[in-house]
């Protein structure tokens, strides 16, 4: 006899770290990948992986724009467990790469799925995880640079109502929850202000309902990490 699971259907929100498509944010470290061993001359199979710390989906911890922020192995288990919403901005995003979400997109969802849970990780559906892989994903020629992200005043909304908790955070399919216009990072730097994470380039949004699932975040906790690369799942309600 099988023994049930404890928790619903895991969807993972992560892409493949694959050097050959995963994009990198412009002046990051080279991503790549060392064969040292193999089964045929040593018995078995090992690769040196080299990569920044926000390579491919990953999170961020406060420190990462926050210099008295706490770094990645010094924040609670529970800052990396969060109740998650999704709001599907794709109709806005899509014709828009400078797109700020509003304050009213998300009271437009909220009238269709009540309140954001205090402490909710708000995820934003740009449509950018379909670009993964692609030049449009950082864009090319005058577009390059430009994704969509969340307003500052947003944010602020979100902090003020108590609608981030007292943990809480944000996740977007692109590089950051910033407009890529803005390279003084404004979000970022209030989000981690106010002992937030942040989870980025996350994949299969399609997956994840508007409300009721919850998000994990798994990988490798960095002394004094700014973060890390990460699989992110997705805990649906069984």
């Amino acid at each position: 006899m099988s023994t049930p699971r404890p928790l619903g259907r895991l969807v993972s929100l992560s892409h493949v770290h694959d050097p050959a498509t995963t994009p990198l944010y412009p002046d990051d470290p080279e991503f790549r990948t060392d064969i040292v061993a193999t089964i045929a001359n040593d018995g078995y199979y090992l690769r040196y992986i080299q990569q920044g710390e926000h390579t491919g989906t990953h999170w961020g911890a406060p420190i990462h724009f926050d210099a008295d922020g706490l770094a990645a192995d010094q924040l609670d288990l529970d800052d990396l467990l969060l109740p998650a919403v999704k709001i599907d901005l794709r109709h806005r995003c899509g014709n828009d790469r400078d797109y700020a979400i509003t304050i009213d997109d998300l009271r437009g969802w909220e009238e269709k799925h009540g309140r954001i849970p205090d402490g909710a990780a708000v995820i934003a559906w740009t449509g950018w995880d379909a670009k993964w892989g692609t030049p449009e994903f950082i864009g090319t020629g005058e577009s390059a640079g430009h994704q969509p992200g969340f307003a500052v005043e947003t944010v602020e909304w979100l902090l003020r109502t108590g609608r981030l908790g007292r943990r809480g955070g944000l996740g977007i399919d692109t590089f950051g929850p910033d407009v890529g216009t803005d390279d003084t990072y404004s979000v970022s730097k209030l989000l981690y202000g106010q002992h937030r994470i942040s989870l980025e380039c996350l994949a299969n949004l399609a997956e994840l309902p508007a409300s009721g699932a919850w998000v994990l975040v798994g990988g490798p906790l960095y002394r004094d990490g700014s973060g890390s690369p990460a699989t992110i799942f997705a805990i649906l309600p069984g």
